[in-house]
């Protein structure tokens, strides 16, 4: 490895082994050496000093909806990228649908890449799809570095997407399986969705009650069950059903390989302040209610729950409409998924630590990035939040990178302000300002 170039220094540098005050060396783009505080800066480097703000490394968000290319009226990676940069993300995982062509077959993922190459200011990845008619796809896109495959069970809300009956889930789990792969999944059972009251309109507790837990709970039992068969990995995307975690909780322990992830506004938005026609907060599986988030937090302290990530899911403001069952489902959370998540937390006695492990160093193992992502010690990328986790401010949408600023936290006070984000080693984002777009495209397999 080449000499340091760079130093940065703080009181509170989050490593693996604890936070501490530490200087980091960084060469070639990557970590060379956690040193202590008063180390001798080399000759040549320049020292970074920030003081009290702590040192995180850069977040890794695993479920991202950029919708680029084909509904880039919605997001892009442009935008996308520049609001997770401002957020603390240096790295993110595109999920293959909302994008037209969506990342279903190898050619699609080959014009997601290249519209992707010169807008990326964070690394991104990409996640490849399972439809009903792909499986013959899915060992090429594997091949070609998808970190794995997302699938509905239930109807995905866009028609070039179709879920998977129970039949065809079989079928692609057996595919991926085979090659050793992952399969993502969000799960909700169709025939507990038929059957629960659609009355549409702007009353929140309508909608809530069109999505019942029952619906989470067995579409995930069904899925633990398939991949016991067949010895799967599978991973349960954004739960929101507390009720679900004692058979996700069983299923680990008799050695079923499931994860589990939760979002941030599971964990920070409750079902009693969503004010009617409010669909901003209008998102699939739903935010329920606070007894439910408080089990959520509990899984997230047992572990239960592995991760949290924003699926950012944003759409144009015109979608958006007061009638909770024709509006868009979805919310927009790159740039405050950091200060949210932490405001919860520290108000319920967790640590920045905690956090890194949640969004960053978790999120890496899931992707398998854990030997370059998710933690500041030798041989990781020089990725990194300068994160000030005692400030607050307040959420104006008008100052969101998001291509359409709606979003659910709007007025909502924070505690954690971003300072500024590294990527390999350089400053991308500092006080509302951003370098050219720095950030790579990453494969499972290099």
């Amino acid at each position: 490895m080449s000499e340091a170039e760079l130093v940065l220094r703080s009181t509170r540098v989050i490593t693996p082994e604890g936070t501490r005050p530490a200087s980091v060396t960084v060469a070639g783009g990557a970590i060379a050496a956690v040193l202590p505080y008063d180390a001798d800066v080399p000759a040549g480097a320049r020292l970074e000093d920030f003081g009290d703000d702590a040192l995180l490394p850069g977040l890794v968000d695993t479920h991202v909806h950029v919708n680029d290319p084909g509904r880039t009226e919605w997001e892009g990676f442009w935008t996308a990228t520049r609001a997770a940069a401002a957020g603390g993300i240096t790295t993110l995982v595109d999920m293959p649908l909302n994008s037209l062509p969506p990342t279903t077959t190898v050619d699609h993922l080959r014009v997601k890449r290249e519209v992707a190459a010169a807008k990326a200011h964070i690394d991104v990845g990409f996640w490849g799809g399972a439809l009903p008619d792909n499986v013959k796809d899915l060992r090429p896109l594997h091949d070609a570095g998808v970190f794995g495959f997302k699938a509905f069970l239930s109807p995905s809300g866009v028609d070039e997407f179709p879920r998977l009956d129970q039949e065809q889930l079989a079928r692609s789990l057996a595919e991926i399986a085979g090659f050793g792969g992952l399969l993502i999944v969000h799960a909700e059972d169709p025939d507990h969705l038929t059957a629960a009251p659609q009355q549409g309109g702007p009353k929140y507790a309508d909608f809530l009650a069109s999505r019942p837990r029952g619906a989470e709970d067995t579409a995930i039992a069904n899925l633990i069950a398939r991949a016991r068969l067949l010895d799967a990995r599978v991973h349960v995307l954004h739960l929101s059903s507390s009720d679900a975690l004692p058979l996700i909780a069983a299923a680990r322990a008799e050695g079923v390989r499931v994860s589990a992830e939760t979002c941030p506004h599971y964990l920070t938005l409750t079902a009693e302040e969503v004010p009617d026609g409010a669909s901003e907060f209008k998102c699939c599986p739903p935010i329920r209610e606070a007894a439910n988030q408080d089990l959520l937090w509990q899984a997230l302290a047992d572990g239960t729950i592995d991760c949290v990530v924003t699926d950012h899911s944003p759409s144009t403001a015109d979608l958006k409409t007061a009638d909770f069952a024709t509006a868009w489902g979805g919310i927009s959370g790159l740039q405050l998924s950091l200060p949210a998540v932490w405001t919860q937390a520290r108000r319920r006695g967790h640590g920045l630590e905690d956090v890194v492990r949640w969004m960053s160093a978790n999120t890496a193992r899931l992707v398998g990035l854990q030997a370059r992502k998710g933690a500041i010690e030798a041989g990781r990328d020089a990725d990194f939040a300068v994160f000030a986790p005692d400030e607050t401010f307040t959420v104006d949408p008008a100052a969101l990178q998001h291509r359409n600023r709606v979003t659910a936290y709007a007025g909502k006070t924070l505690y954690g302000v971003v300072k500024s984000t590294w990527l390999r080693g350089e400053r991308i984002t500092a006080g509302g300002d951003f370098t050219e777009p720095k950030g790579r495209l990453l494969s499972r397999n290099h």
